[in-house]
């Protein structure tokens, strides 16, 4: 890694394309993950109804019980980004090892399942899949989703210990990706053993297998589910914490951003902006939808925005002034710039079926398009203040 500094690819954006890229770039994430946060109730109350089978199947819909664990889950997400790395790296770990255990899980059974002769889509298929949108969306998705992210470990970079940060961070990648993929193909292939692509829950998939394959397990697996997202989540929302941060310090953003605890050494206000942000995106996704378009509205808007940060990083090979990357890793950014693309343009529209499909794209395109231009008046705003 060339630049491993505090902030991240808001840094690399900023020394390598200039301010204004490097602060849309910073815009772009932050408000991806808030969003993202947000969307940990809707998952919640879908669990908790699993657990409870039928007779708690309204849990899953009911406006009151979304917004009422959401508000308990954002506040506890405060609350371990305010305490700092020295609680939420265990935390984090906690839920690492959980996600391991649940996909575990639901591997061993697909697996059963699939040997017994009782696979409802046949898992693996050496066929060429048709070439339709719906494909290429979920084409997107997986090649998008399952790696985005180990890009945001370097937001941290300025609190590692480790003498050779770069490297320390290039390790950590080349071991966990093989195993992120074995885990989505198989994972997949495991869903696909018990219900058709149609009938698949997008919110809480493992728990959908696990109460069809291990009822028994359901209600464990349910929680066990909860427990372990939030836990991740909590490096997430610490990590965007970081950014208001060291925007702050560029004189961007009002001097309280960056203002640290004293004792835990943590951006308290961008911990409690955050937090409203998170609560009010919560609140609109939910007005006048069901909890499947919820979910995916906030997932689609968050994965859109992350995914223009991935752009202008797997740009600044290609186009970035200054020293050039050797052959391999301008091609590999190629790759990777045009799979993001797919994901960025194909991502406006929803793979389930939804109440109203041109308002869904309505709502994503939006709020994408709002974000960019009061990033960009907010920015000239600000420069005009520094000068």
């Amino acid at each position: 890694m060339e630049m491993p500094l505090e902030g991240g690819l808001y840094q690399w954006a900023k020394l390598r394309l200039g301010g204004l890229a490097g602060f849309l770039v910073a815009a772009n994430l932050w408000i991806a993950m808030t969003v993202s946060s947000s969307s940990l109730g809707i998952v919640t109350a879908d669990s908790i109804a699993y657990a409870f089978g039928p007779a708690g199947a309204w849990i899953a819909d009911s406006r009151w019980v979304i917004s009422l664990v959401t508000i308990l889950i954002v506040c506890l997400l405060a609350l371990v980004a305010w305490r700092g790395l020295a609680l939420g790296k265990w935390v984090n770990a906690f839920g690492s090892f959980g996600i391991l255990f649940l996909f575990g899980a639901v591997i061993l059974v697909g697996l059963m399942h699939w040997f017994q002769g009782k696979a409802v889509v046949t898992p693996v298929s050496f066929t060429f899949p048709a070439l339709t949108l719906l494909n290429l969306n979920i084409l997107g998705k997986m090649g998008f989703g399952a790696f985005g992210g180990v890009d945001c470990v370097a937001m941290f970079a300025g609190e590692c210990r480790d003498k050779d940060v770069g490297a320390s961070i290039r390790r950590s990648v080349m071991v966990a990706a093989p195993i992120i993929a074995a885990l989505f193909i198989l994972g997949t292939a495991s869903v696909l053993t018990f219900v058709s692509p149609d009938a698949v829950d997008l919110v809480a998939p493992i728990v959908q297998v696990l109460s069809l394959g291990a009822p028994p397990l359901k209600a464990v697996a349910a929680f066990g589910l909860v427990f372990t997202l939030i836990a991740q989540s909590s490096l997430s929302f610490s990590m965007i914490t970081r950014l208001p941060m060291v925007a702050g310090w560029d004189h961007l953003l009002p001097s309280w951003f960056s203002r640290l605890h004293p004792r835990y050494r943590t951006p308290t206000g961008s911990v409690i902006v955050i937090a409203l942000i998170s609560l009010v995106a919560a609140t609109l996704a939910n007005f006048g939808t069901g909890n499947q378009e919820a979910f995916q509205l906030l997932t689609n808007l968050a994965g859109v925005l992350l995914a223009l940060t991935y752009l202008v990083m797997f740009a600044i090979p290609l186009i970035a002034a200054g020293k050039k990357p050797g052959l391999g890793i301008r091609i590999a950014a190629m790759s990777g710039f045009l799979m993001t693309l797919l994901y960025v343009i194909l991502s406006a529209f929803p793979i389930v079926s939804v109440a109203n499909p041109g308002l869904f794209t309505a709502k994503v395109e939006g709020v994408v398009i709002a974000v960019q231009v009061a990033g960009l008046l907010y920015y000239l705003w600000a420069e005009k203040r520094r000068l």
